[in-house]
């Protein structure tokens, strides 16, 4: 008799909770085209390797580093920092927000654009970049300071 609940560690219940987290530190990372395809080929690789990457302490933060490695190549050639299109639509974008978000580190970026404009707690974004949680906090405040500087904005009003 089939059922249609899944187990926990199969790779399709991974799949559902990961590639969101994953296609958004990819894409913040190298851009939408590129973070696209990374994260496709991370995830390729992580159902490739399912018995070996289940059992690790922090898949997502594993086929991340994949994703990463994959990217690299293509990314030198395209140089694309700034996601060509987000999940949400904004009614209003600050025109210049695109080349401060350029002039920032990439952890900064990163770490913006994740928490920022995807809604992941520090915890999450920490966990998909593999990093702590209070690097991903000192790497927010420290790009809001440059974001806010470069676009005027006084952060008291």
């Amino acid at each position: 008799m089939e059922t249609d609940v899944e187990e926990s560690d199969s790779f399709p219940a991974f799949h559902r909770g990961a590639e969101p987290r994953l296609r958004a530190a990819l894409v913040a990372r190298f851009g939408s085209q590129t973070g696209r395809e990374a994260a496709l080929e991370a995830l390729v690789y992580g159902w490739e390797h399912w018995q070996r990457v289940r059992g690790m302490d922090n898949p997502i933060g594993y086929l991340y580093r994949v994703g990463v490695s994959r990217a690299r190549r293509l990314w030198r050639r395209t140089r694309v920092v700034v996601p060509e299109e987000l999940p949400f639509r904004e009614p209003w974008v600050e025109p210049e927000l695109p080349r401060a978000l350029r002039r920032l580190s990439s952890s900064q970026r990163q770490a913006v654009v994740l928490v920022h404009a995807y809604g992941l707690t520090f915890r999450e974004a920490a966990g998909v970049l593999g990093v702590s949680p209070s690097t991903i906090q000192t790497h927010c405040t420290r790009g809001l300071v440059k974001l806010r500087s470069a676009l005027g904005v006084n952060a008291d009003a």
